[in-house]
């Protein structure tokens, strides 16, 4: 199976009500065939602080799809250490010039250390570090 990491648009997409990359977030996974979703515990995080400024219904539907993915035995996600903090924190340290977040830096360093060339996001931070951007590019032969 082709390894594919998911980025926090992607989750956010799927859960909140008339998101804009709800479609292409869809169709960017109908279109991999044969993939392991990876995410990590960083990015879990992320999506519910994103999803915490909503309705109580909303907070809970976010705590129902955390819960389902990290059941889910097509998903694999890789747990938060310190020295995934500190690889992170380095990244971020080492692009001045770039507007990346902390979670952006361990996601791209999760990628790497994991050989993983896609990511399910319309973030182009993740293009500007090499990987292959599935939503926003519409780049989804993986």
């Amino acid at each position: 199976m082709t390894p594919v990491f998911a980025d926090t648009l992607y989750w956010v997409a799927l859960v909140r009500p008339n998101d804009p990359w709800r479609d292409a977030a869809n169709q960017a996974f109908l279109a991999i065939t044969n993939a392991e979703i990876v995410t990590t515990d960083e990015v879990l995080i992320e999506f519910l602080s994103s999803m915490s400024k909503g309705s109580a219904v909303i907070r809970q539907t976010a705590v129902q799809v955390v819960q389902t993915i990290l059941a889910d035995p097509g998903v694999r996600v890789i747990a938060q250490t310190h020295e995934g903090f500190m690889a992170g924190l380095s990244l971020f340290e080492s692009r001045p010039d770039k507007q990346y977040s902390l979670t952006d830096c361990i996601s791209m360093d999760v990628m790497k250390s994991e050989g993983i060339r896609a990511v399910l996001t319309n973030d182009h931070h993740f293009a500007q570090e090499g990987f292959q951007v599935l939503i926003e590019h519409g780049k989804r032969d993986v």
